[in-house]
């Protein structure tokens, strides 16, 4: 489909423990999701907003052809990291580009993981049930 050969754009975004790797060509505005086509990927109609969200954004919506793996976490976080590298991407482009969707908070990292569980505990903070005897 899309060989090493053709110039493109990359770049890696992250939401919660979703990690996207975006791959922005010249084209028609085709975007693929793990070999898949947004529509089979996300059955939501807002994940698949959420996703195109940087291209309505900067007039680029049929500019481009997207060919993005995503690995990890589930698909809210996964539509969030592929928002965030076509953002990256799109400013290997053009930087032009980079105040717009900096007011928009496409650049900004969401860093909120679900935190660790600790040790005598049920989860992170949920201690486990109180007995009197």
């Amino acid at each position: 489909m899309y060989e090493s050969k053709n110039p493109y754009f990359y770049g890696t975004g992250r939401k919660k423990h979703s990690v996207a790797r975006v791959r922005i060509y010249e084209g028609t505005g085709k975007v693929t999701v793990n070999g898949r086509d947004i529509d089979d990927y996300f059955g939501l109609e807002t994940l698949k907003l959420i996703v195109r969200q940087p291209l309505e954004l900067t007039g680029t919506a049929g500019q481009f052809d997207i060919v993005c793996t995503v690995a990890g976490g589930g698909v809210s976080g996964q539509a969030g990291a592929i928002r965030h590298g076509i953002s990256r991407a799109l400013l290997q482009y053009s930087a032009e580009l980079r105040p717009a969707l900096k007011a928009a908070g496409f650049l900004t990292r969401d860093p909120r993981m679900k935190e660790r569980k600790k040790y005598g505990l049920k989860a992170a903070r949920r201690a486990p049930q109180f007995s009197k005897r």
